[in-house]
């Protein structure tokens, strides 16, 4: 009906989409959009983040995300709160909507195409085994903007629309290069597997085509400097503080997580080769071949120290592709053998599947709202916090608070530098992550990082030195406040005060 009626298969995309944000939850803020959102708030208003700004504006360098949301928020006069729930949900409905289209290359069952594309918005925070990413983030992401176009490609090119899929990767490029030098990988793999030369040369097993991934990884190296400084002895600090990015370092599981799809997608080839199911056949062979080449250039790269400035480009971020395809193919087999048409089946499906993964982001971030939609209030005490400094405390104030904040209980990762919109010293946790990427702040960050240890035990000579220091003048303490200083507001945890 989808295919003679497209109204239908948009209301149906439009309706598994509302599923999957539901499910997902929605924390603009959060975790890397700490970078993202000051940036484009800076756009917006270049007052903002006088000091320390170089932690999100020097990685920013790498992609035109934040420039596009500044224009698209000055072209349209739509907030930006509301702006960048927009194109969250309308990535998630490009995702799932190229979803059905590669879902209908392969099964003809409505059942299983759908079923296919209702795993896919239910898992969307589904973890990719070691990598430290979600399949899609609780909040606008370059990276999810790059998926849609990534997946719209990859649904194109089994349509056989050559063009257009190469105009597609190139936009991602420009919004996240590395993914998007995934999804080129991957699509020149699925163009060799759908032509007969690659064929016989898979019957014939010869196989020397590892240059493929080389070129791909040159291609997600954008030729910035700060990409390619040397490291130094703070930048291995900070390397050392995220583990995920040492494949060696992976639990078992991890590695279990990485390996059994690329069995799994091994074993569909060669039962859609025996079947005759020559679309199918390909598509896993494409995704088989991607994978192990990917992986065997991952353990190579991430093993020899020679080659440590490759570690935080994290070559094992093909395994984000792999588990779109892993969850929708067996979506597909699920609907076709066991849900089929049956309204019950399909009732208890959604609801367990959906429930699961909902409880699953509850006990994720349990002291957040799940929706954090534009003018709620705030749903703990440090986005109170966060909410007083931002429209109380002067524009250029400079704050310092607890390095580890993020990791708090009932703080559930969300940025203070994005969420204020005021400048802050160097934090331990997500700043690191941005060093490991801009080496040339190694220095700057641990200095600050150190001037800040033992923050619990801080009085009012510690807060004068960061004064002193840096220019500290307004901090964010816990309560009870350290005397000496000038506290103007605070609620059963936390107070905001000015160095005295």
């Amino acid at each position: 009906m989808t295919r003679n009626f497209p109204a239908l298969r948009f209301l149906l995309v439009s309706l598994l989409s509302i599923l999957g944000f539901l499910v997902m939850g929605y924390h603009p803020g959060l975790e890397d959009d700490g970078i993202y959102l000051s940036a484009i708030q800076s756009n917006l208003n270049p007052a903002l983040y006088p000091k320390s700004a170089e932690f999100f504006r020097i990685q920013m360098q790498a992609t035109v995300f934040d420039r596009w949301m500044t224009f698209f928020v000055r072209a349209t006069h739509v907030p930006l709160p509301w702006a960048e729930l927009f194109w969250q949900f309308a990535s998630l409905f490009a995702i799932l909507w190229a979803c059905h289209g590669i879902t209908r290359q392969f099964f003809k069952q409505a059942s299983a195409q759908w079923a296919g594309v209702a795993v896919v918005a239910a898992v969307f925070t589904l973890p990719v085994a070691g990598t430290a990413l979600y399949m899609l983030d609780q909040h606008l992401h370059p990276r999810t903007m790059a998926t849609a176009l990534i997946l719209l490609a990859v649904a194109w090119m089994l349509e056989e629309r050559r063009w257009l899929p190469a105009a597609l990767l190139a936009v991602a490029f420009v919004f996240h290069p590395i993914m998007a030098a995934m999804g080129i990988s991957f699509c020149f793999f699925l163009w060799m597997a759908q032509s007969n030369a690659v064929q016989q040369w898979v019957e014939s097993r010869r196989s020397n085509r590892w240059s493929v991934m080389k070129g791909s990884q040159v291609a997600a190296v954008a030729p910035l400097l700060w990409i390619l400084a040397p490291p130094n002895p703070f930048w291995q600090k900070a390397l050392d503080s995220k583990p995920y990015l040492d494949l060696y370092q992976w639990h078992w599981y991890e590695w279990l997580g990485a390996i059994a799809p690329l069995i799994l997608f091994g074993l569909l080839w060669q039962v859609a080769q025996r079947r005759g199911e020559k679309p199918l056949a390909s598509f896993a062979l494409a995704v088989f071949a991607y994978g192990v080449i990917h992986q065997a250039l991952a353990m190579i790269v991430l093993g020899p120290h020679a080659l440590v400035r490759m570690v935080p480009f994290q070559p094992m971020r093909y395994l984000h592709l792999v588990y779109f395809f892993l969850m929708l193919l067996l979506g597909c087999y699920l609907g076709k053998y066991f849900l089929k048409a049956s309204v019950w089946r399909w009732a208890v499906f959604l609801l367990a599947l959906d429930a699961g993964m909902f409880s699953w982001q509850r006990l994720t971030f349990p002291g957040t709202a799940h929706l954090e939609l534009p003018g709620s209030a705030p749903s703990n005490a440090w986005l109170e916090a966060f909410a007083w400094i931002r429209t109380n405390t002067p524009i250029d104030a400079y704050f310092a608070l607890d390095p580890h904040y993020l990791a708090e209980p009932g703080e559930d990762y969300h940025s203070f530098r994005a969420l204020a919109e005021r400048s802050q010293l160097a934090d331990a946790v997500k700043d690191a992550a941005v060093v490991t990427q801009v080496p040339v702040l190694g220095k700057e960050w641990s200095e600050q990082v150190e001037a800040q240890a033992g923050w619990e035990q801080f009085q009012a000579a510690d807060f004068q030195r960061l004064k002193r220091e840096f220019g500290v003048d307004w901090v964010l303490v816990s309560l009870p406040q350290s005397a000496g200083l000038d506290c103007r507001w605070h609620n059963g945890l936390l107070a905001v005060c000015r160095v005295l």
